[in-house]
């Protein structure tokens, strides 16, 4: 039996692609990596995240280097990052039907806890924040075992590729979005458990597949 539903944050529930265009073409400007262009997006979307970076000129192995800067710009721009159309109506609705919600995210815990104040969400039960780009999968695992649940009483909603291994090498079922990062061109190889377009589909899989 389905307990809780645990969701991404950015390109899941929260709609961050200009902060984040933003902060990225400020720190390239800083760090000497190559720009985003807005015109290249889709092209982008549909690139892994490794040959997406490699594209950008950035060293990967830097990662941990830049991540507070992202968190700082990110904190100065929270107000900047709306909720996707649908998001707290659904929201609103698994609790009221008795599910349990929790975040599992790459963005810092303070900007995902100023966000979800803004638009007065209080219905999410946990948030869990690694600056990790990878190993979403040991959070999840350090999930499952606090609160003693087994795989099949989860399920993960994300928008990214590395979500989706993430989910599968924590033996959970993923729900991907199509309305985040990664274009579904990117992620159909990985097979997702369930594929939706949008907030109103998670409640349909949830009440209907999962129960």
């Amino acid at each position: 039996m389905l307990k809780y539903v645990i969701f991404d944050f950015d390109g899941t529930l929260a709609n961050s692609k200009d902060v984040f265009i933003s902060a990225w073409n400020s720190l390239a400007d800083k760090h000497n990596y190559r720009k985003i262009n807005r015109s290249e997006l889709d092209t982008l979307r549909r690139l892994p995240i490794l040959e997406r970076v490699k594209r950008l000129d950035f060293p990967i192995f830097k990662a941990p280097l830049i991540i507070p800067d992202f968190y700082r710009y990110y904190r100065k721009f929270s107000g900047d990052i709306k909720l996707y159309p649908g998001v707290i109506q659904m929201l609103n609705t698994l609790e009221r039907e008795g599910y349990q919600t929790a975040i599992i995210s790459s963005n810092s815990k303070e900007v995902i806890k100023q966000v979800l104040r803004r638009h007065r969400i209080r219905t999410i039960s946990q948030i869990l924040s690694s600056s990790a780009i990878f190993g979403k999968d040991q959070l999840i695992r350090k999930f499952l075992k606090e609160h003693r649940l087994k795989p099949s009483e989860v399920v993960y909603v994300g928008d990214e590729q590395r979500d989706i291994v993430a989910c599968k090498s924590a033996g959970i079922k993923v729900i991907w979005v199509s309305w985040g990062y990664d274009a579904k061109e990117l992620i159909q190889s990985q097979n997702p458990d369930f594929l939706v377009d949008s907030p109103g589909e998670i409640l349909d899989i949830v009440f209907e597949q999962l129960k």
